[in-house]
């Protein structure tokens, strides 16, 4: 299947049949689809601002790890996009058990929604974390290593804070000390792993 041929509205389809499923039925896209999602995703996020400004209302949501059934279920009290905006702060994969369908949901709805949708970086949305706590383990058990590396280089292009309404400033778990300024944050260039402050001198940011 060509990435042309791709239906993203038949994958959110899939992805939200489960609902009112037990927690834990997983939901097996082709592998195509989900390359699909991560190219296309990749090329919004680079399109738009690393510092986003946004407008209220929009709902502003906490770390998933995960937790598929947890989103699904945060989703039927907020609403569905597009009857809500939201705003995701990061750390959508590592820990619970489908890390993929809870990545692959909020890639969806980016690429459909890509105006009122809008998910932030955190720091298991990089290689050397989710190496070690799960979602490269459930990427490998379920596909392929080389699926986790498209999805890496899907999370390095990735935005990293947001701004609503010009007065509240939002992110995942702190920035690098050596940002000091808005400014600063719009000049990092993606892109870009998240390194440690022995690493590099810029273009870092995040927690352990």
């Amino acid at each position: 299947m060509a990435e042309n041929e791709v239906d993203l509205d038949s994958i959110i389809d899939r992805l939200l049949e489960v609902r009112g499923s037990r927690p834990g039925k997983q939901v097996q896209l082709l592998e195509t689809e989900i390359r699909f999602l991560c190219t296309k995703a990749r090329e919004i996020f680079i399109s738009q601002p690393i510092l986003l400004e946004l407008e209220a209302p929009i709902k502003i949501c906490g770390d998933i790890h995960g937790q598929y059934y947890d989103l699904l279920r945060l989703f039927e009290y907020g609403g569905f996009p597009p009857e809500a905006n939201y705003l995701f702060l990061g750390d959508y994969v590592d820990r619970g058990k489908q890390s993929l369908e809870t990545i692959c949901l909020l890639l969806a709805y980016k690429i459909k929604y890509p105006e009122n949708f809008f998910v932030l970086r955190g720091n298991h949305e990089c290689a050397s974390i989710n190496r070690i706590y799960g979602f490269y383990d459930e990427c490998k058990r379920r596909y392929n290593i080389k699926l986790w590396k498209t999805f890496t280089d899907c999370f390095n292009c990735l935005p990293i804070a947001a701004i609503i309404d010009e007065k509240i400033f939002t992110m995942h778990g702190g920035l690098s000390p050596d940002l000091n300024s808005m400014e600063q944050i719009r000049r990092v260039m993606r892109p870009t792993d998240i390194l440690k402050p022995a690493e590099k001198k810029q273009n870092r940011f995040g927690r352990r």
